[in-house]
């Protein structure tokens, strides 16, 4: 499985910030989508990732507050990316590796959109479902290879 499969199933709906937006705005955005992250992007390249670990972390090092921080001094700017075309498999690795649970997919530099950890739990629990009902389809099918009467007379 490729991370296009999951792609086509999520659908194409990004939710982007600028880097010089107040990370206070990109918080409201995060809290009325219900989402878990945003792409930090400026003149169409992807310059970061901005996720509720960075929210959290900008906010313990400013005191408790947001104040006037930026989403640029927030955000992840060196953020794992993959493409259309890697194996689910490897991108399960590198989430892991990384400890990250979103990932921008970039076909050559334009975004392709953005997958989670939860997208590929969901898709490789899909996946086996798919294959357990395949296989006891099967074993509800399975020929009766004992021989009949007439096979054993002969």
């Amino acid at each position: 499985m490729k991370v296009s499969d999951i792609l086509r199933v999520k659908g194409n709906t990004l939710y982007t910030v600028t880097p010089m937006q107040p990370l206070s705005d990109a918080v409201e955005i995060m809290s009325e989508k219900d989402i878990g992250s945003l792409v930090v992007m400026e003149h169409g390249d992807l310059l970061g990732m901005l996720t509720f670990r960075e929210v959290i972390q900008a906010i313990v090092g400013n005191g408790g507050q947001i104040g006037s921080t930026t989403v640029r001094s927030a955000m992840d700017d060196h953020p794992m990316t993959c493409t259309s075309e890697t194996d689910l498999d490897e991108v399960r690795r590198m989430m892991l590796e990384r400890h990250a649970r979103y990932m921008p997919v970039l076909d050559k530099r334009m975004l392709m959109g953005v997958i989670s950890l939860y997208d590929v739990a969901k898709a490789v629990v899909d996946s086996q479902n798919f294959e357990n009902q395949m296989l006891k389809a099967y074993i509800r099918d399975w020929p009766n290879d004992e021989p009949t009467a007439k096979s054993a007379a002969v």
